[in-house]
C-alpha cells in the first residue's frame, strides 16, 4: 500500500471563493485523493484557511468585526462549502492555530541559528492619513511591468510579476485611498533565499516529471533579472503570528508579525498536528518527518500558478534551510487560470460564480464534472454558460445518466428488478469487456499522474463504450427473438453501471453513490480485474431503477443564470 500526502493551496479567509479558485487547487487535489483511496492507498489530504496578512484585516474591517471573530466565522463558512462540494479533506485546518504559531516560530529560530535570516533596516510606505505603515497588500497602484492599474504591492495579478510597493506607479492606500504616502524607516527580517539559489536549482532540476508550467515559473524566479532575491518575512501588522526566535523574544521585533507567505505553507505541517490533536489521527510525524517514517511518502501539492513561486522556492528554502528531516514535496501540480465569460473571475472584485451560489443552483457533481473536465492545465480556460449547459447535458445526462436509465428500466419491464439469468456472452460482449479494460487502464495512467482533463476524457470514453454497445446489441430487439441472449446483454449492462459508479466516484461522488445504492450493492472495489468486476452482480441480485442521475439544463435556466451573474456580486 502506497502512502500519499496531498495538500491543496490554502485559500484566503477573506470571503467565499469563486469557481476559479476551486478548480485551481482544492478540487483537483480532491480528485487525486479520492482516486488514491479508491486504489487502496493510504492518504492524508490536508487543507486549511489562510488567515493572516492584510486580506484578513481588510475583510474583517469591511465586515465591521474583530479580525479573530471574522476568521473563525469564515473558516466555518468555507468548511461547510467545501463539504458541499464533497471535498474529502482529512482535516481542514487554520493557519491561525496554536500549532502553526509554534511551528512557524520554531522554523524562524532554526533558520536564524543557521545564518539564513538577516535583519534589515529599510524604508517602507507610511500613510499619515491612516497613521500606520502600509504592508504591500495595503497598497495598490499601476504595475511598472504591464501597466495593470490595480496591481498590489507584492505582486501584479495580471502579469504575476513580484513587486515591491515602491515600484508601483501612482500608489494609493487600500484603506483610505490616500495618495500622500511617504517613506519611513522600519526594521524587518529577511530570509536569505539568495544564498540557497544553487541548492534550490539543483533540487528543481531533479524534478524532471514536473509540469512545464511549474518548472518554468520556478526557473523564471530563479534566473530572471537579478535572480532569486532575499524575501522579507515580517510585517508591521497587528494580526498574525508574533515574531519570536523559537520560544524566545526577538529584540527589535516587538509588535511585528511574520509575513503571511512565510507562515501559510508551514500550516501544511501544522495542519497534520491539528488533525492528530482533533482526534482524527494518531501520528503526524510519520507523514512529515523522514526520520519518523515519511521517507516512503509521496507528497503532491496542488495550486494555481500564482502560488508556484512560494512552493518551489520560498517554502523549500524554509524546509531545506532548517537542516531538519522534513518531507519535501515530490510533485507540484499547478494550474493556469479559469476565466469567466469573457473576463476574469475575481474575489476582490466580485466577478463570476462563487462557490455558495453554484451549490444553490445545482448539485456539486454538475460543477465538479465541468470544472475538472475543463481544468486549465496547459493554458487558461474559460467558463461560459453555453459550454457548461452543453457539457452537462451531453456528458452527464445523455451519456452516463441515459445509460443507467435505459438499462434499468428495460430490465424492469422485461425481467423485473433483478439481474436476469440465462444466456451466454458472445463476441460483442467479450469485445466490450476488452475495450473497457483497455480504457480503464488508460484512465488509471492519467489519474496516477494527476492529468485531470485527460482522465476526464478517458472516463467519458468509457461511458461511451457502454452506450455504443447498447445501440449495437439492441437488447429490446434481441428480446423479441432470443430472450436468453437479451438477458445476458442486460446482465452485463447492469454490471457496467456498477463499474461506471466505481470508476466515476472521484469525479462525481454523489451520483456514483446514488447508482450503487440503486443497484443494491456496497461493493465499490476498484476494477483491477475488469472481467471479474463485470460479474460482481450475479443473476438474481435485486436492484431498483435509480432516480434521474443527471437532469438536463434548459435554455431558460441558462439564460436566467447568465443574466444573474453578469454583474458584480453585492
Amino acid at each position: 500500500m502506497a502512502r500519499h500526502l496531498i495538500t491543496s493551496a490554502i485559500p484566503y479567509i477573506n470571503g467565499i471563493k469563486h469557481l476559479g479558485n476551486l478548480v485551481g487547487s482544492q478540487l483537483p487535489a480532491d480528485l487525486f485523493a479520492r482516486y488514491q483511496r479508491a486504489r487502496g492507498n493510504e492518504v492524508l489530504f490536508l487543507c486549511a484557511t489562510d488567515e493572516h496578512g492584510t486580506p484578513a484585516e481588510l475583510a474583517a474591517a469591511k465586515a465591521g468585526k474583530p479580525v479573530a471573530e471574522y476568521c473563525a466565522e469564515m473558516h466555518e463558512v468555507q468548511a461547510q462549502i467545501a463539504e458541499g462540494f464533497r471535498l474529502s479533506f482529512d482535516h481542514f485546518g487554520r493557519s491561525s492555530s496554536p500549532q502553526n504559531h509554534k511551528l512557524t516560530q520554531h522554523f524562524a529560530g532554526v533558520l536564524a541559528d543557521r545564518g539564513l535570516i538577516r535583519e534589515v533596516s529599510e524604508t517602507q510606505m507610511y500613510s499619515p492619513t491612516d497613521g500606520r505603515f502600509l504592508p504591500d497588500r495595503y497598497i495598490e497602484g499601476t504595475c511598472p511591468n504591464c501597466g495593470f492599474e490595480d496591481a498590489r504591492g507584492d505582486q501584479c495579478d495580471n502579469c504575476t510579476k513580484q513587486l515591491d510597493p515602491v515600484e508601483l506607479i501612482n500608489p494609493r492606500s487600500v484603506i483610505s485611498g490616500a495618495t500622500d504616502l511617504e517613506m519611513r524607516e522600519t526594521k524587518h527580517l529577511f530570509l536569505r533565499q539568495s544564498t540557497m539559489k544553487d541548492e534550490l536549482e539543483k533540487w528543481i532540476d531533479s524534478k524532471t516529471d514536473w509540469p512545464v508550467l511549474t518548472t518554468s515559473i520556478a526557473k523564471k524566479w530563479l534566473n530572471d533579472g537579478d535572480g532569486l532575491q532575499d524575501r522579507g518575512i515580517t510585517r508591521d501588522l497587528d494580526w498574525g503570528i508574533p515574531v519570536k526566535k523559537g520560544n524566545a523574544d526577538w529584540p527589535g521585533m516587538e509588535g511585528k508579525v511574520f509575513y503571511v507567505w512565510f507562515d501559510a505553507p508551514i500550516e501544511y505541517i501544522a495542519c497534520a498536528q491539528e488533525w492528530v490533536d482533533a482526534g482524527k489521527g494518531s501520528d503526524w510525524q510519520r507523514w512529515w518527518r523522514t526520520d519518523k517514517g515519511a521517507d516512503d511518502v509521496t507528497y503532491t501539492q496542488f495550486m494555481g500558478k500564482d502560488n508556484v513561486p512560494f512552493h518551489t522556492l520560498s517554502f523549500p528554502a524554509t524546509i531545506l534551510g532548517s537542516g531538519e528531516p522534513w518531507k519535501l514535496v515530490d510533485y507540484i501540480k499547478s494550474f493556469n487560470y479559469l476565466n469567466y465569460d469573457g473576463g476574469q473571475f475575481s474575489t476582490s472584485r466580485g466577478r463570476g460564480v462563487f462557490m455558495d451560489q453554484a451549490l444553490e443552483i445545482l448539485p456539486a457533481d454538475y460543477w465538479r464534472w465541468w470544472l475538472l473536465s475543463h481544468a486549465p492545465e496547459s493554458s487558461d480556460a474559460e467558463f461560459t454558460w453555453e459550454n457548461f449547459q452543453s457539457s452537462v447535458n451531453k456528458d452527464l445526462a445523455d451519456v452516463l445518466g441515459n445509460f443507467a436509465s435505459r438499462v434499468t428500466k428495460f430490465c424492469r419491464s422485461k425481467f423485473g428488478e433483478v439481474v436476469p439469468e440465462g444466456g451466454a456472452y458472445g463476441p460483442r460482449e467479450e469485445q466490450l469487456i476488452a475495450d473497457l479494460t483497455a480504457k480503464i487502464r488508460e484512465y488509471e495512467g492519467f489519474m496516477a499522474h494527476a492529468e485531470v482533463r485527460k482522465s476526464a476524457t478517458a472516463l467519458r470514453a468509457a461511458w461511451v463504450l457502454g452506450n455504443e454497445y447498447l445501440q449495437e446489441a439492441a437488447p429490446w430487439s434481441t428480446f423479441k427473438t432470443d430472450p436468453e441472449a437479451a438477458a445476458a446483454q442486460i446482465r452485463l449492462a447492469l454490471n457496467v453501471i456498477r463499474l461506471y459508479a466505481v470508476i466515476s466516484a472521484p469525479f462525481i461522488p454523489d451520483a456514483s453513490a446514488q447508482l450503487l445504492t440503486a443497484l443494491n450493492t456496497q461493493n465499490d472495489s476498484w476494477p483491477d480485474d475488469v472481467p471479474a468486476a463485470l460479474a460482481s452482480l450475479p443473476a438474481g441480485h435485486s436492484f431498483a431503477v435509480p432516480e434521474v442521475t443527471f437532469r438536463k439544463i434548459t435554455d431558460a435556466e441558462r439564460e436566467e443564470w447568465q443574466a444573474r451573474f453578469a454583474g458584480k456580486r453585492d
